[in-house]
C-alpha cells in the first residue's frame, strides 16, 4: 500500500517543528497565539493524514476544530484516547489567550505549546511505524 501522503505530511510537520525548536533556541520565544494555532493546526494535520492513509472513516472537514478531528480518530479505537490529553493542552491554551486569560497559563508557554507538538508528532510517527505506515527510522 502507497503511503506517500502520510509521510509527505510527517516530513512538512516535522520540518516546521524543527523551524519552530530552531527559532525558540535563538530567540527564547515566538508570538504566542500564532504558535498555539499552528500547533493545533499542525497536529490536526498529522491526524486527518493518519485517517486518510487508514481509509475507513469519513477525513473531518478542513475547517473543523482540533476536538473535533480527534473524535474522528478515536472514534472506534479508543487507544488513540492517549494523546488526549495533550490535544486538550493545545486547546486550553488557546481558550487561556483568547479569553485574556493569560495568568492561567504554565510560565512559558509557547516553549510547551512546541514540545507538546513534537510529543504529539512522536508518538504518531512511531505508532504508523509499528502500523507499518512509515519506515523505520
Amino acid at each position: 500500500m502507497d503511503h506517500q501522503a502520510l509521510i509527505n505530511a510527517f516530513d512538512q510537520v516535522d520540518e516546521q517543528i524543527v523551524d519552530l525548536e530552531r527559532i525558540l533556541n535563538e530567540r527564547q520565544s515566538l508570538p504566542l497565539l500564532a504558535t498555539v494555532e499552528h500547533a493545533m493546526a499542525l497536529t490536526k494535520q498529522l491526524i486527518i493524514a493518519y485517517i486518510d492513509d487508514v481509509g475507513v472513516k469519513e477525513i473531518p472537514a478542513a475547517d473543523a476544530d482540533l476536538l473535533e478531528v480527534f473524535k474522528v480518530l478515536v472514534k472506534s479505537d479508543p487507544s488513540w484516547n492517549t494523546i488526549r490529553d495533550n490535544c486538550r493542552e493545545l486547546v486550553y491554551y488557546y481558550n487561556c489567550i483568547t479569553m485574556d486569560r493569560m495568568d492561567a497559563l504554565p510560565e512559558h508557554p509557547e516553549k510547551m505549546a512546541v514540545r507538546t507538538l513534537r510529543h504529539l508528532y512522536l508518538f504518531m510517527k512511531t505508532r504508523c511505524m509499528r502500523e507499518e505506515r512509515l519506515e523505520m527510522a
